[in-house]
């Protein structure tokens, strides 16, 4: 393996995933889990119609989207 200084972190996380294809089904659980969060905080945040509509336009207001 090369020295870790040289590697950025995307070319450092393939390589992990290439040796171990456990990594990505971690990942995919925490991102799934993020979202499933999001949704929830979001809903009880605007809990009306259209809360999706009003949360992009929150998101894009805080400068996330």
């Amino acid at each position: 393996m090369r020295d870790l200084g040289e590697l950025d972190y995307v070319k450092l996380y393939a390589e992990k995933l290439k040796a171990d294809n456990s990594l990505f089904v971690q990942q995919k659980l925490l991102i799934d889990s993020q979202i499933q969060a999001s949704r929830s905080l979001f809903s009880k945040i605007l809990a009306f119609p259209g809360y999706k509509k009003q949360a992009r336009r929150y998101l894009k207001g805080v400068g996330i989207l």
